[in-house]
Formats: structure tokens, sequence, C-alpha cells
């Protein structure tokens, strides 16, 4: 008989052992649902590149939500729908007191008491140009649209916004947003930085929900070289010495490699991914084809972001059934 001391798959004999032994745990508590919100009144318009996501009202979005709510999904990222008449070069409509993202976090706090609501500081919803800065002579001028962003995050944390969350990769908006904050008495509110955005090319569903596609040019002036890993350690440093309380690495499916830099390097900042809309895509069209289990994969996919470092993990699949059986 062969004689063999170490037997890994002792530990994998059934399922009871396989779960005792298990590193790594997918929790729903642990995710944030992005969602798109709309003007008016029963209106859940899908979205035909992210099958199962839609524009939606608020009413529409409460009813969507009381399920998951129940079944332990606490967190929301807002994204807003705004229409074409509302938006313009200064995106003047962001730092409105009453306007669309404004009133559905009054509405959401008062129908959700523990909710916790990440909001969007950024340009390009409210941009008729969709970039993240101000145009000039064809080029995005950055220092002059931080006191826009200010305003921004002042209006949604007054709102009732629990986490404001600058996702436009400008420098030093961290620093800006968290003097603000602090000058006006709110130095407990929370900030997250999309500390690193990739200019990637899963981000086009998205673009098509917000109707936020630049009208001309790329962002890649401001967002990150995908060939790029030490420049996210840079990035994720300055934006916790300005103030940031958590960190994001955006997409994360093709760079789980920077989420372990990033949390192997800042293992004591709570660290977030996004799983986002072309990586979501990419899953359900394989699903709908028959070429994978669209539940295991989901379950993987999520369970390989936390082993990577992720605390937090932004994802469209935050509604799927199957994690809530």
């Amino acid at each position: 008989m062969i004689t063999i001391k170490h037997r890994p798959r002792r530990n994998r004999r059934n399922d009871t052992i396989r779960k005792l032994v298990q590193e790594t745990h997918l929790h729903i508590e642990k995710l944030v649902w992005p969602v798109f919100i709309t003007e008016g009144k029963q209106i859940k318009t899908p979205i035909s590149s992210m099958s199962g996501q839609f524009r939606m009202s608020l009413d529409e979005l409460t009813k969507e939500l009381k399920p998951l709510y129940k079944q332990g999904l606490r967190s929301l990222a807002l994204f807003p729908v705004i229409e074409d008449e509302l938006k313009s070069s200064k995106a003047i409509e962001s730092k409105n007191p009453k306007g669309l993202i404004p009133r559905a976090i009054d509405q959401l706090k008062n129908e959700f008491e523990d909710l916790c609501l990440f909001t969007d500081v950024a340009m390009d919803p409210y941009s008729s140009d969709g970039h993240d800065g101000y145009e000039e002579k064809g080029k995005i001028i950055i220092d002059i649209k931080i006191d826009k962003l200010d305003k921004q995050a002042l209006v949604q944390y007054e709102a009732g916004a629990d986490i404001v969350s600058p996702s436009d990769m400008m420098d030093g908006r961290v620093g800006f947003i968290r003097k603000v904050l602090d000058k006006n008495g709110y130095s407990h509110v929370g900030i997250m930085s999309y500390a690193a955005k990739y200019a990637s090319g899963f981000y086009g569903p998205f673009r098509e929900a917000l109707d936020s596609a630049p009208r001309f040019g790329d962002k890649k002036t401001y967002q990150m070289n995908p060939a790029n890993s030490n420049e996210a350690l840079w990035e994720v440093k300055l934006d916790i010495e300005q103030g940031a309380d958590i960190v994001m690495v955006k997409p994360a499916m093709s760079y789980m490699d920077v989420l372990q830099r990033v949390k192997t390097k800042f293992p004591s900042t709570p660290l977030a991914c996004y799983n986002v809309s072309g990586e979501y895509a990419m899953i359900k069209l394989a699903s709908q084809n028959g070429l994978i289990d669209e539940d295991k994969v989901i379950n993987e996919l999520l369970t390989s972001f936390f082993r990577a470092g992720s605390d937090i993990i932004f994802t469209y699949f935050a509604n799927h059934k199957s994690l809530y059986k």
C-alpha cells in the first residue's frame, strides 16, 4: 500500500467538512447594489445590454428593494438618469438640492431605516459633454471643477447620504471634499474614493444605461492605464492621505491582482471593488446561451473578489435570486 502522509482531499470529503474549512465566505451584507433611477412613476424600463437590470422610478425601486432588504441587502449605490434638458456643460443640476438624487435619498431613508446609501460624486451624468471635467478647446480642464464636486457632495449628504463617492479620478478631489465637509461640520461623513479606476472597455452597458458616454474623445487622460498596477498603489495612497475612508478598484474581474496588491499594502483601509456592467453582461449572455451555470458562476465570481482582498463588492448581481437561497 502507498503511504501518503498529507492528503488534502481529506478536508474535501463531504459538504459539511468542506464548509468547515472554507476560507472565504460570501455575505449579502457585504454587497452594494448599483441602481439606475429616473424621474416619474411606475417606470421600470429594461436595460437592453444588462438583462435583469432596469431604469426605475423611485416607487418601482422601492418595490424591487423590499424583498431583498428583508433578506439582508442593506446597501445601494445611486446613479441618476438625467433628462437631456437638465444637462449642461457645467453640470449645474448636480448641485440642485431638489434634484433627483436628493429626493431619492430622502424617500429611501424614510422607507428603509438602516439602508446605507452610496452616492456618486461626479459631473458626467449631468454633463452635456459626458465628461468628468469642463471642456475647453477640446481638452478636459480639471481644477476649475473641484468646487462643483464640493457642492454636490454637500447636497448629497444634507439629503441623507451615508457615504459620498467621488468617481471621477481627478487629482486632489478627495482632499477638497474632505475639507469642505469638515468645514461645514460634517467630519463624520464617510468618503469612498474610486481610487484606482481604469480606462476600461468594460463600461459600455453602464454608459448606455445612463446615456453618459463622452460626446467627444475618451477618459484616458484621467482614468488609469489598464497596463499599470504600481500606479494604482500611488493613487490609493494619495486618496487615503487626503481623507478617504474606503478605497475602490474598478473594474474587478480583470484587476484582481490590483485588489490583492492594494489590500496587502493598505490592510487597515476598507477595500471595495466594482463588478462592472460589461462583466455582468458577459455572464448574463453566456448563461442565456447555455454556456455556463449562471448561479454557480455568480457565486464563484463574487467569492473570488473577496478572496483577492475586497471587503465590499459593488455588483449588479446583488439582486440575483440565487444569492438569497
